[in-house]
């Protein structure tokens, strides 16, 4: 396997990888801190640091007492953004967007390209060309980013670096990993997209602090990122958290994976575009156009916003009660038609949730695709500091 499909961590202990992750996400924070949150001496806690601070990926604060009396002053440990930056990139059927972030997951170049077909050469020559983009714009993020993490639709096999299917990209057993690492000269790692901005949020946004978090997206599909136990959950096969195929109508519209009622053949874009269509009898019709029918006091066209609501909010429910999370985000660009399923989530979410896991609470984020890219870059940041999932 050639190294730009093996990432290697910088940590080679599970206490390095203790201490980095948790200063990463939660720092500066003192040995002490460290060592009674993670259960850890004060020794070990500096003996795993050393490395990272010799090597300048952490350092220390300046010294502080913890409290007026307090014994000698300590010096927080946290962790230096600039000491390499990271490329993510998001891939989509008509684009790829891309930046380049520091170590904390600030972004700090951006650019996006057209894409003219979804062809794998197609898409490896405009990610090479981004890259060349990203990294030209500074001549320091040149000589500090070695990474790449890319966030693609669909079932991907993350340690091999393979798509193994994409059906937005039409894509089967793509090998991306390899090739772009051999365009690029990066370490590339592949990840599902959903499961790339679950990273993000978890390491980085709503989701810090919690050992168990879901990330809910609404779009062109449904899709679920589910941490629980401080690990993303991937599943015997890789394909945990599809809740966009839970089953929510037996005698509902066929799904494009060939089964009937799925959560995504009601809610997803295209589904609720192709209903309203067959419907208004306008074959041209946008999503964007569907849902101003919808405002505008459209019936039938209302019912469809309302149907995906029920699906969405059950879908939810499904892993809340499932899985029990201690916060869910719920985030995509299906969320600018928000406004018109928000009440049938929160309905169908108070009514099937069970007992007290409808104490965790729905926050609603949209966010735009750098912050997708944003999730494949903290997915090159994660393998930096931890070893890879299997």
């Amino acid at each position: 396997m050639s190294p730009n499909r093996s990432p290697q961590p910088l940590a080679a202990t599970p206490a390095a990888t203790a201490v980095l992750a948790m200063v990463l996400t939660e720092g500066p924070l003192s040995r002490v801190d460290l060592a009674r949150r993670l259960g850890i001496s004060s020794a070990a806690v500096t003996k795993a640091a050393r490395p990272f601070l010799d090597d300048g990926y952490l350092h220390e604060l300046d010294s502080e007492r913890t409290a007026p009396g307090a014994g000698r002053p300590v010096s927080p440990l946290a962790i230096t953004p600039d000491r390499e930056f990271v490329i993510g990139v998001k891939v989509t059927a008509d684009e790829v967007i891309g930046v380049v972030a520091d170590l904390k997951a600030r972004i700090r170049n951006s650019a996006h390209r057209q894409l003219p077909d979804c062809e794998p050469a197609t898409v490896l020559a405009t990610l090479a060309a981004l890259v060349e983009e990203l990294l030209d714009a500074d001549p320091e993020l040149r000589g500090k980013t070695r990474r790449m993490g890319v966030a693609v639709s669909g079932d991907v096999d993350r340690v091999r670096g393979v798509v193994r299917l994409s059906p937005l990209l039409g894509w089967q057993d793509v090998d991306l990993a390899g090739p772009v690492g051999d365009a690029t000269g990066l370490v590339v790692v592949v990840e599902n997209d959903v499961k790339a901005l679950t990273v993000a949020e978890h390491w980085f946004g709503d989701g810090v602090g919690t050992d168990d978090f879901t990330l809910v997206t609404v779009g062109a599909g449904i899709g679920c990122g589910i941490v629980t136990g401080g690990r993303l959950l991937s599943g015997a096969y890789g394909v945990a958290g599809e809740v966009g195929h839970v089953c929510v109508d037996a005698s509902g519209p066929v799904c494009h994976c060939g089964a009937r009622g799925c959560v995504e053949a009601i809610a997803a874009t295209e589904a609720i575009v192709g209903r309203a269509r067959l419907l208004t009898g306008r074959d041209g019709l946008t999503f964007t156009e569907a849902a101003e029918l919808a405002r505008s006091g459209s019936p039938e066209v209302c019912a469809l916003f309302s149907e995906a609501g029920t699906a969405i909010g059950l879908a939810i429910t499904a892993v809340v009660n499932l899985i029990g999370p201690e916060r869910i985000v719920v985030s995509g660009e299906g969320l600018d038609a928000y406004d018109l399923f928000e009440t049938e989530i929160r309905q169908a979410y108070a009514t099937h949730a069970f007992g007290a896991a409808a104490r965790c609470p729905l926050t609603i984020r949209p966010l735009p695709f750098e912050e997708w890219a944003r999730g494949a870059a903290a997915v090159g940041i994660q393998t930096l500091f931890a070893p890879a999932r299997g």
